[in-house]
């Protein structure tokens, strides 16, 4: 049957990718499900310098593309469309894609996970240009410079402490007045020299052209709105 794989798999980001590497080459008949906007968040990443063969870095989008061509290469096949529906009750296990169905003796899922934005126009124009999802990833790229951090939860905590390492001051912007963080992570980024926070604030604009050179806030309680460099 022309729709039945061996395994199918849900996702197209680097785990995703490494998963329909590793099933084609050992002949595996593979379906990648990759979704409309495909490749993960390493798309959304400028220089990748920690990925393991790449002396220079590589930018990420490259990098997503290295491997789904490494993977065609093995006999993987794409569908660059979003998973609609799963029928797991019974095999062959069912993959809908659309009003296409795909059958799979083993389905993989590797759908990862997305970032909470705040939907600006002004986020989407300047990602990769001073705005960035992954301090882990990009921290280096803000050595010696001021940073934001909008939220207030673990995930905000911890990326201000990861930049604290490079950045010479870290502002943790977050609509409430006191963070909903784990207490440990409170107390570390409290006592934090390089840390300092704007409490029941919103950002409602990222400044700059080409790149990012500041931010439109507004207080929610008072209404009042300033600039911050």
């Amino acid at each position: 049957m022309w729709n039945l794989y061996d395994v199918i798999i849900v996702g197209s980001g680097p785990a995703a990718l490494t998963a329909a590497i590793y099933t084609s080459r050992a002949k595996l008949k593979t379906l990648v499900v990759a979704g409309a906007l495909w490749g993960g968040q390493l798309m959304l990443t400028t220089e990748v310098e920690n990925f393991p063969g790449f002396t220079e870095g590589i930018q990420g989008p490259d990098l997503i593309d290295n491997m789904r061509r490494q993977a065609e290469r093995f006999g993987a096949e794409f569908v660059f469309e979003d998973a609609t529906a799963v029928d797991f009750s019974s095999k062959p296990l069912k993959v809908s894609v659309g009003d296409k169905t795909f059958e799979g003796r083993a389905v993989i899922i590797a759908t990862g996970a997305s970032a909470k934005w705040l939907g600006l126009e002004s986020e989407i124009r300047l990602r990769g240009r001073g705005v960035s999802i992954c301090a882990t990833c990009d921290a280096p790229f803000f050595k010696d410079k001021r940073a934001i951090v909008v939220g207030g939860g673990d995930t905000a905590l911890e990326e201000a402490l990861a930049l604290t390492k490079f950045a010479k001051e870290v502002t943790v912007v977050h609509r409430r007045d006191q963070l909903r963080a784990t207490k440990v992570l409170q107390e570390r980024a409290l006592s934090n020299s390089k840390i300092r926070f704007i409490w029941d604030t919103e950002v409602q604009e990222i400044l700059g052209q080409n790149k990012v050179e500041g931010v439109r806030l507004k207080n929610v309680k008072t209404g009042e709105e300033s600039t911050f460099a």
